[in-house]
């Protein structure tokens, strides 16, 4: 692996993958520089690099806003993974998608494995299940959930905001899922990549938890009282977008290859908050 392409690399994970793969030859391409559901940029793109690994990042993630606009939606996140599959294909390289929990309805009692049959209940799901049924079964699927990191806009940098103002937090408690670190899941990606290993792969950092007790989770980090945090169901927010009630993803794939699982998401995310505060 000598070469790689990042798409959505001005991303919070983007911008991780391509620290990730420092020592290879990267080409870090933004949304800005590079639209994925323009074809001809993207086949053009890739048949003039030619990398080895095309790492494919880019995803219009606005859940609510691609309930509201699905044409959009299907050109960024199923119909821009047809081009880079169709680039992938005329120069031999090996293609990672980044996919999500939104793949599944969440009305699975225990975790979803990579062999559970994904029924997406969004459209921005619906439109990430489509990318996934664009690629070569000898590629990469890698699908994550509630990534935070040190880069962009996440949940723990909109809870230390929130925390800056005085009173209570409302954070919905009725959905269950593994927050997941940018960095070690660019890292696990890396990995994949390096090893060409195909199929499906849920990386996400241990330690199932809710929106609710994560924020609660923070203000501890940060020194604050947790008993700020206010409980609220997903009802109360109204968002037009349907939210899986259990995004938790069981690395089974990982596990039973015997790779090492990234760590429980508690680690990560002290060291982030008290970076972000300090």
């Amino acid at each position: 692996m000598t070469s790689v392409l990042v798409t959505g690399a001005g991303g919070q994970l983007g911008r991780e993958l391509v620290e990730a793969f420092a020592g290879a030859d990267v080409t870090a391409a933004g949304h800005d520089r590079l639209d994925v559901g323009d074809r001809d940029a993207v086949v053009g793109a890739i048949t003039s690099l030619r990398p080895d690994v095309v790492v494919h990042a880019a995803a219009w993630t606005a859940v609510d806003a691609c309930e509201a606009d699905p044409d959009r939606a299907t050109r960024v996140n199923a119909l821009g993974t047809r081009h880079v599959a169709d680039g992938a294909r005329r120069v031999g390289a090996h293609v990672v998608y980044v996919s999500t929990d939104y793949v599944f309805d969440g009305t699975k009692l225990g975790a979803y494995d990579e062999w559970d049959v994904p029924a997406p209940a969004s459209v921005y799901g619906r439109t990430k299940r489509g990318g996934e049924l664009e690629l070569d079964p000898g590629w990469t699927t890698v699908r994550t959930s509630w990534v935070f990191g040190r880069h962009g806009g996440n949940f723990v940098k909109t809870v230390l905001r929130l925390a800056a103002e005085p009173g209570e937090l409302r954070m919905v408690d009725d959905q269950r899922g593994c927050p997941t670190a940018a960095a070690d899941l660019a890292a696990t990606i890396r990995m994949l990549a390096a090893g060409r290993l195909p199929g499906v792969f849920h990386v996400t950092n241990q330690g199932p938890t809710t929106w609710c007790q994560l924020a609660r989770d923070i203000l501890v980090a940060a020194g604050d009282d947790p008993a700020r945090v206010v409980p609220i169901s997903s009802a109360d927010l109204a968002r037009p977008a349907p939210r899986p009630a259990n995004s938790v993803l069981d690395n089974a794939a990982l596990r039973l290859s015997g790779i090492a699982l990234p760590p429980d998401h508690h680690d990560p995310l002290d060291r982030l908050v008290k970076e972000l505060t300090s």
